[in-house]
């Protein structure tokens, strides 16, 4: 008696979904649902329904270019380290040195 079984070879990949990797797809979910809150917004003020459309198009279209723009430029975790490296500061001021001192004393008592 011999069995089949799949192997699934995705195991420690990213989730990719059409070319985009990771969070990006979530960015463009929240864009598009975005989106259709501000078709329907000037929807309901009363503007004309092709503009609607027209601005709905030019900004889903902006949005669809610049998340795989991202996606491939930074990768999986490309964005989210530049976010963090933003956060470092360029310098440190100190303005005594009695803190590096007490540092040294107590690496000598370990």
């Amino acid at each position: 008696m011999s069995s089949i079984y799949k192997i699934n070879k995705g195991i420690n990949k990213p989730i990719e979904f059409k070319g985009l990797k990771a969070q990006y797809i979530a960015y463009l979910a929240i864009g598009l649902i975005v989106l259709l809150i501000l078709f329907a917004a000037l929807y309901i003020i009363g503007v004309n329904m092709f503009v609607c459309l027209g601005i709905t198009g030019v900004l889903g279209t902006a949005l669809f270019m610049t998340v795989y723009r991202m996606s491939d430029t930074y990768g999986q975790y490309g964005l989210i380290k530049k976010m963090a490296k933003r956060s470092l500061p360029v310098f440190l001021k100190a303005s005594s040195r009695k803190l590096f001192l007490n540092l040294k004393m107590s690496s000598k008592n370990q």
